[in-house]
């Protein structure tokens, strides 16, 4: 049976979800508040977690992995070899998905750059609406990581680990600081696109961690919770009863054996209760002036990222500790309908305005600087072709680029470098390991204290890597 370690001592294990809601009907914070006094309780010096920068992470995130060559790295070098064939010691023994390297041939990009901001960042024609925020962004442009492949890719850098069974990094932190909002969950994920990402659930599930810290999926539309109506005929007082003596009997329970699913159960309730009033007003974007609508780029009720990232502003607003936006269709390899050319566009259109929006949004309420928000995918792309009916690239862990806003990092900042022609990182590393260690730690986390032990051994999130980037941060 899992325990709680370090964060969480099992002794202490049911008394934790009651302190909790007290905290949260008491109005009081529980974020560096419930993480300092539960380290302090386990004999950690609670004087050595970090300052917390970021109250709350909005993850913008691109499945199949977005070319870095197309929108945020253009390399002269690459450019002028485009055609030939790489060096074959830079290709021996590196792994990738598709592309044979005795056949590889370097490819440049027929997108137009152009220099932007009081930083000088480089973004393509392709992301207009981006390419007007670079001053608030902090791009990190030598990242890694260690999968190949979708699935396993994703997991990774959602979990740190590339198969399943592990916790989200949503659910990690949720475990470790909670939630503001006292009436809806503390990790929420919304979906665009034309299908859910390759990976599913553990995407955002909770691992060998207790039920109730896993992501909360809404689904499009003006019902995005099932079967959270009260049922025909059923007042809300009768309901109410019902609820009490549900949770009676379930306490009643965990008073015998201890059991996190019993707890899990409890919150599930609770939370179902609270939502029944909060849910339909947050996605009611009817109060929304015509102006912000009109900057993300929402222009009716119909599902789509950029409706989503207004409602991750409405949900942080609401005290939300971590959405997560999915937005699929991002895997350019080279088949007909998945290339560099129109369905790249039609990708790039679909996420620009809105993910603009946002910053620009959160900025003006004078929520960015609590608010960390991350825009990226699993990995990059090749600076190889993969030819197919089609021109795409093939899948790289090499090196690629994902950007940041807001929560305690640089604006106007770009850290990390590739070679000539991007293929490798050759100065400022981030791994995956790394990125994660940093969001933590601008949460206020120290990544190696927020452990969990499970079947005898104490897991983090970071496993047994990780290092925070402290250039990066303000």
């Amino acid at each position: 049976m899992p325990q709680k370690l370090m964060m969480f001592p099992r002794s202490i294990a049911p008394r934790v979800i009651a302190r909790r809601e007290f905290l949260r009907r008491g109005g009081l914070s529980l974020g560096s508040m419930a993480l300092m006094h539960l380290l302090g309780r386990d004999g950690v010096d609670a004087s050595t977690q970090p300052e917390a920068r970021a109250k709350n992470v909005i993850y913008l995130f691109m499945a199949g992995g977005p070319s870095q060559f197309e929108l945020f790295e253009p390399k002269e070098t690459l450019q002028r070899l485009d055609g030939q064939t790489p060096p074959a010691s830079l290709t021996s023994g590196k792994r990738f998905a598709f592309i044979d390297p005795g056949r590889a041939k370097l490819m440049g990009t027929e997108r137009a750059f152009r220099r932007h901001g009081d930083s000088g960042a480089p973004v393509s024609e392709l992301l207009p609406h981006v390419s007007g925020i670079v001053d608030d962004l902090c791009f990190l442009r030598g990242l890694t990581t260690n999968e190949i492949n979708h699935g396993p890719a994703k997991l990774f850098m959602n979990t740190g680990f590339g198969q399943f069974g592990r916790p989200s990094m949503g659910a990690w932190i949720s475990y470790g600081i909670g939630s503001e909002a006292s009436d809806l969950p503390g990790f929420i994920v919304l979906q665009s696109g034309s299908r859910g990402p390759r990976g599913g659930a553990p995407l955002w599930g909770n691992g060998f961690l207790p039920p109730h810290y896993q992501g909360t999926p809404f689904r499009p539309g003006p019902e995005p919770v099932l079967h959270l109506e009260s049922p025909e005929g059923v007042e809300p007082e009768e309901q109410r009863e019902f609820f009490d003596t549900v949770r009676a009997l379930d306490r009643l329970q965990a008073g015998n054996v201890e059991d996190n699913a019993i707890n899990s159960r409890i919150a599930a309730y609770e939370m179902a209760f609270r939502m029944q009033s909060s849910t339909p007003e947050l996605v009611d974007l009817s109060s929304e002036s015509r102006e912000v609508r009109a900057l993300y780029g929402v222009e009716d009720d119909r599902p789509s990222f950029a409706r989503n990232c207004l409602l991750a502003r409405r949900m942080v607003e609401r005290g939300v500790r971590f959405v997560q936006l999915y937005h699929t269709d991002w895997d350019h390899h080279g088949d007909p309908d998945n290339n560099l050319g129109q369905p790249l566009e039609d990708r790039c259109r679909e996420i620009d305005r809105a993910s603009a929006a946002l910053v620009i949004d959160l900025k003006r309420r004078g929520l960015l600087d609590d608010t960390l928000v991350i825009w990226g995918g699993e990995f990059g792309r090749t600076p190889m072709s993969e030819v197919r009916l089609a021109i795409g690239r093939d899948h790289h862990i090499e090196a690629f680029t994902m950007w940041m806003a807001g929560g305690g990092v640089k604006p106007g900042f770009s850290y990390g470098e590739t070679d000539d022609i991007g293929y490798s990182v050759v100065e400022n590393g981030v791994h995956v390991h790394d990125l994660h260690a940093t969001i933590l730690h601008l949460l206020g986390i120290d990544h190696e204290q927020l452990t969990y032990r499970f079947q005898g051994r104490d897991f983090r999130l970071t496993d047994v890597h990780g290092h925070v980037v402290h250039d990066i941060l303000t």
